[in-house]
């Protein structure tokens, strides 16, 4: 598998800069992830590279649920 996949995450439960910064933390810190961003108007964290289940338990690490 391409560690460049491009994956989009629907994460209904951020409201706040505490909660990007969070995810956006813990994501980072999975191994071969390029980028991470994340749109608190579109509840959505978009990420290049890393393991599928390596960044769903990053952003569950984090305190957030993805829809």
């Amino acid at each position: 598998m391409s560690t460049t996949a491009t994956r989009t995450y629907s994460v209904p439960d951020m409201s706040c800069q505490h909660c990007i910064d969070a995810i956006t933390s813990e994501v980072a810190a999975v191994a071969a992830v390029n980028s991470v961003s994340v749109d608190l108007d579109t509840k959505t964290v978009h990420v290049v590279g890393g393991a599928d289940d390596a960044i769903r338990a990053a952003i569950d690490e984090a305190g957030f649920d993805i829809a």
